[in-house]
């Protein structure tokens, strides 16, 4: 019979060249994409020096590919073509049938093909899954032991945090290839008549019954497998009271997931009998017997537990298992550290009691880091180019002797601000790094500790282009380029242009010195070599700019920066970390570094409660905490593994290994090996300015609203929970940020430079209790301990918000507001700080104007609003505040250097101290003279305000 000829309407049409060239293209430029992205990866990361991470990472991913990938494309197509093997050799006629021939001539000859195409296909999602868990598989690989055991299977913690989460995947792989299998083994089955759903005899022939049985008896003992994993699991599952193991769980849920194990291996068994025997009625038991099982024994048994016996004695039932709950949140947080001090909260504050506590009054900062960005902005911005954070940060220095709270920011690079928008030389090359770091006095007093007269603007400690002031003398060969911050440019093309010509903006005309150089060219470690024309294309292509091919600037001198904020780049080269969201300039040893915390976290510590990270660390400053990188926000195990620096001028990455017990840095430093440096590589000037991060300290207090109780039964009563207060300065409802403050908990006790916060019990606005984490990481005696003041539960202390209704609605606070109110000034209230003074808690705000309308306007500190107890005091001056709250009538000034006793001869002479500031008078009065005829009337004015200031002093003896 010969074959019947094609029709012309139905022949295939060959595609037309235009449309196969365009795919062709089309697939070039995505693989082209792929390698440069790839390719600029390992440039980036061979510049850095740490090539190691890029090649680990790179590697484990292609393993896990191939692997995963092939495993699935093996279960998925091998199946499918032992179906087809499988496939009847004579099929009987019948309506359906015949409806599937058609399908049955088109995939017959083509089988091959088909089952190669199918196995590709669910092998690449297989394999892109299985890259996506290389911190999970490394993690496994190179695990170390925690020493500890859970207290309910009595396994190394090791076996929860590395091993279970590995093996989940590998059983979750396994059930979700088989199940595919299963699919495509009955689909082949159908389409070739080895399943037969419309025949009222056999359903399946015996090749395929075979089949379909083995593949779910392999699934049973998957799922028992799975059941196994499951009774784990229970450790870190999710109640309403508590995280981890609680009554039902250990006495109903862990008994059912053993009798279901057992279920589940039956199961198994019946299948494969049908293998000698065709029937499908045991398989059917069994399965019917499994799901009954899983209704009565996983679900309804459980429930019953729950509430017949545990409800109501719910206290008693669940008090061992809430114990142990306690205990493992608190070692897995590190809140076991922590003193509860009972403190009686004195309400009445005398000037011997304040004298007591003097030493604290010096570091009460003053200028509020969130408000204070603008004065910086507009006093040292120098250009519209160069620009400051929104939020600047706290540090130390020690100054002249005296250790000293800094408010710093870093002066980076705006291109925005660039005049006329600039065009691309401008922008990538000529515009390249910020410039210096500003820095003033927390609360506004000199370099001698000595309170200045500034019409509210800050003191400054570190100003200008060229840098002026305290920090830039800190060390030798003082760089104060900063190419790589928080604001960098995108990239920037470095090197000197054609003919050697600097072209690098350095200082703006005239900052400088006359004969000073205004431009120069970045001589620094970091940036990739683009001066041939392979890497240009690399580059263009990356950032999507011809102007980099294009472009004379682009030379073989010229290298480019990119990725260069601080975060980011820690974040590249230890993608196990998690960052903390503030990175802090600091100048250390002579140079500029960025001082950033990296996080080790888990979901996975036994019987550790979980809570959102995300929720923990967002507050008022910061409202939006995010990362990207976790596997999960749900968080109960975190420490502060590892202190990084990045510098500002050649991007340098260092990582620093500061919890070197942590088992999972261990377990990272096993898998990436000498890239972390050892905590004692730390030098003594790094160390100074390293703090307690801020994002730990906010998961800690969260943690310890409710885990300060060590009672089970307290804890479950919740009669002692506490909340964070929120901000009182925000209409929005968003937590009190903690704030840097250096205090002494202890009246008449040294300051500690501490990371500070209160509570408020849970639903009230009064004052529950203090908190106080040492923040020196130079000082191992005070770093890391947290002190609580308990106040006392039968005493009413008012809490942030209530003491804020209080200033804001004092007569006297009005009454000195009144005449900037009527000057239309914007009043802005800045941080309200608490801290431990005179067996009580002072309450201690800065407060703000700025004048309406018009540009260039910044916050100028006018008051300080104090209270203590149920006074409230207002001054120019944080003495005058605290005058007025102890109602003095003359006006006095806080404790001079020398800390001259404050004592009247009673005899009409002057007494040591009043002296002693006279003579200070009159050598400021003589310095005056001298810049006077020297015609620096800056100086001249600056040494009058200074003799005026000790002249007032003294009088006030």
């Amino acid at each position: 019979m010969s074959e019947r000829p094609t029709s012309p309407l139905t022949a295939p049409r060959r595609p037309r060249p235009l449309v196969l060239t365009a795919i062709v293209v089309a697939g070039a430029m995505l693989l082209f994409s792929l390698f440069t992205s790839l390719w600029t990866s390992k440039l980036w990361f061979s510049m850095l020096g740490y090539a190691e991470v890029f090649s680990t990472l790179v590697w484990t991913r292609i393993l896990l590919f191939a692997v995963f990938g092939l495993a699935m494309a093996l279960i998925v197509g091998g199946n499918l073509a032992i179906a087809f093997r499988l496939r009847p050799m004579y099929v009987m006629r019948s309506p359906e049938q015949a409806s599937l021939e058609r399908y049955r001539q088109v995939i017959a000859p083509r089988h091959r093909s088909l089952i190669v195409i199918v196995s590709a296909i669910v092998g690449i999602f297989a394999g892109a899954s299985g890259a996506g868990q290389w911190r999970t598989f490394l993690l496994w690989k190179d695990q170390v032991p925690f020493g500890k055991t859970d207290p309910f299977f009595g396994k190394d913690i090791s076996f929860f945090v590395f091993s279970m989460p590995w093996w989940h995947f590998l059983v979750d792989f396994v059930m979700t290839a088989l199940i595919l299998a299963l699919l495509a083994t009955l689909l082949m089955h159908y389409v070739f008549a080895g399943l037969r759903l419309q025949s009222e005899g056999r359903k399946f022939t015996r090749g395929a019954q075979a089949q379909v049985c083995v593949l779910l008896a392999v699934l049973a003992l998957v799922k028992a497998f799975d059941y196994w994993l499951d009774r784990f699991d229970l450790t870190t599952q999710q109640h309403s009271l508590f995280t981890g193991m609680n009554y039902t769980s250990h006495n109903a849920l862990l008994p059912s997931r053993n009798i279901l194990i057992a279920i589940a291996i039956i199961c198994a068994l019946l299948f494969l009998t049908t293998l000698v025997r065709q029937s499908w009625l045991l398989p059917g038991v069994g399965v019917a017997l499994f799901a009954l099982s899983s209704v009565l024994i996983g679900m309804i048994w459980p429930a019953l537990v729950q509430r017949f016996q545990v409800k109501p004695n719910e206290p008693d039932k669940e008090s061992s298992f809430i114990a142990a709950n306690i205990k493992a949140t608190r070692d897995a947080f590190q809140l076991d550290d922590t003193s509860v001090t009972e403190y009686k909260a004195a309400t009445s504050l005398s000037e011997k009691q304040r004298q007591a506590d003097a030493a604290s009054l010096p570091g009460i900062r003053l200028l509020d880091p969130m408000l204070v960005s603008d004065a910086f902005e507009q006093l040292q911005q120098v250009r519209g180019y160069y620009s400051v954070p929104g939020v600047l940060d706290v540090d130390r220095y020690t100054i002249d002797g005296r250790e000293r709270d800094l408010i710093v920011a870093a002066r980076e690079m705006n291109i925005n601000g660039i005049p006329d928008g600039g065009n691309w030389a401008n922008q990538h090359t000529v515009y390249t790094h910020g410039y210096g770091i500003v820095a003033a006095y927390g609360n506004q007093r000199d370099a001698a500790d000595r309170p200045v007269a500034t019409d509210g603007e800050p003191v400054w400690a570190e100003e200008d282009i060229p840098p002026q002031g305290k920090l830039s003398q800190l060390g030798d060969g003082y760089n104060p380029a900063i190419y790589f911050g928080e604001q960098s440019p995108q990239y920037s093309v470095v090197g000197k242009a054609k003919g050697g010509k600097d072209v690098e903006l350095d200082i703006p005309q005239g900052s400088g010195k006359p004969g000073e150089s205004k431009t120069n060219t970045y001589d620094g470690k970091d940036g990739v070599s683009i001066g041939g024309l392979f890497h240009q294309l690399l580059y263009a292509t990356k950032f999507g700019d011809a102007n980099l091919l294009l472009s004379s600037r682009v030379n073989e001198n010229s290298k480019i920066l990119y990725d260069r904020s601080p975060r980011e780049r820690v974040q590249k080269v230890a993608p196990w970390l998690t960052i903390d969201s503030d990175a802090l300039p600091s100048v250390v040893d002579g140079r500029i570094v960025w001082i950033l915390d990296g996080y080790t976290t888990s979901d996975h510590y036994p019987q550790s409660q979980k809570r959102s990270l995300q929720e923990m660390t967002s507050d008022a400053i910061n409202p939006r905490s995010a990362y990207a990188t976790l596997p999960t926000d749900q968080i109960n195990y975190m420490r502060n593994a590892v202190k990084a620096t990045v510098d500002a001028y050649d991007g340098t990455v260092t990582l620093y290994a500061w919890d070197e017990k942590d088992p999972v840095l261990k377990t990272w430093r096993k898998v990436f090996p000498g890239v972390v440096k050892d905590r004692s590589a730390i030098s003594p000037d790094l160390l100074a300015h390293m703090r307690y991060p801020e994002d730990m300290f906010k998961v800690q207090r969260t943690m310890l609203a409710s885990y300060h109780v060590e009672d089970a039964k307290t804890f479950y009563e919740k009669t002692d929970k506490w909340n964070v207060p929120r901000d009182p300065t925000l209409k929005v409802p968003r937590n009190q940020p903690p704030y840097r403050l250096s205090v002494a908990t202890k009246s008449g006790g040294k300051p500690v430079f501490s990371l500070t916060s209160v509570y408020v019990p849970s639903g009230k606005d009064n004052l529950a209790s203090f908190i106080a984490v040492g923040a020196d990481a130079s000082d191992p005696t005070t770093y890391g301990k947290f002190d609580i003041l308990r106040l006392p539960d039968n005493t009413q202390i008012e809490g942030p918000q209530q003491i804020a209704n209080r200033l804001s609605n004092d007569p006297k606070v009005a009454d000195r507001l009144r005449a900037f109110k009527q000057a239309d000034a914007e009043v802005k209230y800045g941080n309200l700080l608490t801290l431990p003074v005179g067996g009580g808690l002072l309450y201690v705000q800065p407060l703000y104007t700025m004048r309406s309308g018009g540009t260039g306007n910044y916050p100028v500190l006018r008051f300080v609003l104090v209270s203590f107890g149920k006074e409230v005091g207002i001054g120019s001056t944080l003495g005058e505040a605290l005058n007025d709250v102890l109602g003095e009538t003359t006006p006095t000034t806080d404790t001079p250097p020398d800390n001259v006793p404050d004592v009247s001869s009673g005899s009409g002479k002057l007494d040591k101290g009043a002296l002693r500031l006279l003579q200070q008078a009159d050598a400021k009065f003589a310095a005056a003279d001298k810049a006077l005829k020297a015609g620096d009337l800056a100086g001249y004015a600056r040494s009058v305000d200074e003799a005026r200031d000790l002249v007032r002093r003294a009088m006030g003896r």
